[in-house]
């Protein structure tokens, strides 16, 4: 059952009277579920949940090929409300229906989410593309929390109205689901970065990453400090290693192991993930134009069961 507790106004003995505190969001939710493409059927799952919506779907995606997947966006568009925010430079007319449209080119709308019936969030760095699902490393979490659901019904009412690059900051940014912490942010109205850097900072004994691009000092800098005295590892795409601005020769000089992928496709994931016990995941890659430009979002999941299927991911990946 959902809980909302308001906590109380404390009078305090200071001369500004009344400190007034935010309200704790809690809500008690099924399990989140997490797969990873291309060893789980990404498609499949993702087919799935849009058959069983029932009233909405609301999707904000950087691309779009899977024709299953948009032949069932056709059919629901029929009885449901329908509706896509899609990166022009992907665009195409993907269904012949009218619930989408294309964002501006002065930034990329680089999401990769849905929520169904304003109560289930689909999110991580799939494209429903057929790279996405069958040959790139991705990461998907799904999560029927109403708060998180109406946080991302916010930012894509934003997006369907044509606010790219801007907006409100997040509704609800931190929210207790089964009584374990998670942070919802989205760029570049949240400064995601500032959140990365906070919770980096935070660690105590380790911090793995898995990102396709890194061109972050700031993020650099801080991981190269925390290796003096945790275990700081991290897999990087191979193919973007040699980039301008790419990261990997710093992480290298600063003694932080970092193992190229060998996916002769894609390493699209974009995570983090500290002490063993949190997860930063989402659509945002640890990048200037990530931060300040695209229409992004990232969860920041304090739960360790979830922590440890990214892990195993990380380690499979490693080894």
């Amino acid at each position: 059952m959902k809980l909302i507790f308001l906590l109380l106004l404390i009078l305090t003995s200071c001369s500004t009277g009344y400190v007034i505190t935010q309200p704790i969001i809690k809500e008690d939710i099924k399990e989140p579920d997490v797969y990873f493409c291309p060893q789980e059927n990404c498609e499949d799952i993702f087919l799935n949940y849009i058959n069983n919506a029932k009233q909405t779907i609301h999707c904000a995606l950087f691309d779009l090929d899977l024709e299953n997947i948009i032949y069932k966006f056709e059919e629901k568009s029929k009885s449901l409300d329908v509706k896509i925010v899609i990166d022009d430079e992907n665009w195409d007319q993907k269904f012949s229906g009218k619930g989408i449209i294309q964002d501006t080119s002065s930034q990329f709308s680089h999401n990769k989410f849905c929520i169904f019936d304003n109560q289930i969030v689909w999110t991580g760095s799939m494209n429903p593309t057929n790279n996405g699902a069958y040959k790139n490393n991705n990461n998907i979490i799904i999560i029927q929390s109403k708060h998180l659901a109406n946080n991302y019904e916010l930012e894509f009412e934003e997006l369907w109205n044509y606010n790219f690059g801007t907006g409100r900051k997040t509704y609800e940014p931190i929210v207790y689901l089964n009584n374990k912490k998670y942070e919802n942010y989205f760029c570049p109205e949240d400064n995601c970065k500032q959140h990365v850097l906070d919770q980096l900072n935070q660690a105590t004994e380790s911090i793995y990453f898995m990102v396709f691009s890194f061109t972050d000092f700031d993020i650099t800098n801080t991981l190269i400090q925390k290796s003096a005295t945790l275990d700081v590892r991290g897999v990087l795409e191979a193919k973007r290693v040699n980039m301008q601005y790419n990261q990997y020769r710093n992480l290298i000089k600063g003694n932080i192991k970092i193992t190229k992928d060998t996916n002769p496709y894609t390493m699209h994931h974009k995570v983090f993930i500290i002490d063993n016990q949190t997860v930063i995941t989402g659509s945002y890659n640890p990048t200037k134009a990530g931060n300040e430009n695209n229409d992004e979002n990232i969860l920041i999941i304090h739960n360790k069961e979830i922590a440890n299927k990214f892990l195993e991911e990380f380690e499979e990946l490693t080894n």
